[in-house]
């Protein structure tokens, strides 16, 4: 689904760093962490918007409820805990994009995958701290189930306790813990990583929040959800231009 135009897109990152092999995925380089330093910053106001739920998911007891996937055992998310907007839902597409392209919205926290019809399935996430925004059009160039974690350089310098979990130490193998969680999209731009990646996370409570160190991450249901609906080659959009949606 690329054209000729994404050789003039721009993504936009303080310290973008260069271009990493598809042959290195098994030692997969990510800016993404858990380790969370400072306070949670809020998403916008809780609303109770009339939630629609696909007839193929089942009900949200089901969706999030937990799943056995790849020999791992994914605990359920506290639907009563949650709030509900943030939960998998299908919406009005309020991106104008064409069906198959993902598109983030930084300022609600929400990743849209655009359908056909005029609607578009939504995901809430969680994003970066201040200092760690980025956005732009690129490409999900490849994707993996479990993969491993290995912190660049620049990340290991600011938290030298990462250290174990560099390239030279073998990363952090694939676990409920690891910070990319069950799945990762990789994304590209002119056939360079990025070092962003969309996500899992057991943590569920940072979605709707910005607190990680930049990269989109949904709970684990729904980036495996997300996984088995979007192909290598995805476009993407990170955009806080949807302000204005609910």
């Amino acid at each position: 689904m690329m054209t000729d135009t994404l050789s003039s897109i721009r993504l936009n990152r303080r310290g973008f760093l260069g271009a990493a092999a598809v042959s290195a995925a098994s030692l997969a380089v990510s800016a993404c962490s858990t380790v969370s330093r400072g306070a949670y910053v809020d998403g916008p106001p809780p609303e109770a918007p009339q939630l629609s739920v696909d007839s193929s998911f089942g009900d949200y007891a089901m969706m999030y409820g937990p799943v056995t996937d790849e020999g791992y055992e994914v605990p359920g998310i506290p639907l009563k805990k949650m709030n509900k907007r943030f939960l998998r839902q299908v919406v009005q597409d309020p991106t104008g994009e064409r069906p198959g392209t993902i598109v983030v919205d930084t300022s609600n926290h929400f990743l849209y995958l655009v359908r056909e019809g005029g609607e578009a399935m939504r995901y809430g996430v969680g994003l970066g701290r201040a200092g760690f925004e980025w956005s732009g059009r690129a490409v999900i160039q490849w994707k993996r189930k479990w993969p491993t974690w290995t912190p660049p350089d620049e990340m290991i310098g600011r938290q030298p306790e990462l250290a174990k979990y560099s390239a030279a130490n073998g990363g952090m193998q694939p676990g409920l813990m690891n910070p990319l969680g069950a799945r990762a999209l990789y994304i590209f731009q002119n056939n360079q990583d990025t070092l962003y990646r969309l996500h899992g996370s057991p943590e569920w409570s940072s979605i709707g929040k910005s607190v990680s160190s930049g990269c989109v991450r949904l709970m684990n249901q729904d980036i495996i959800d997300l996984y088995d609906r979007v192909p290598n080659k995805t476009p993407i959009l990170v955009t806080g231009g949807l302000g204005g949606v609910a």
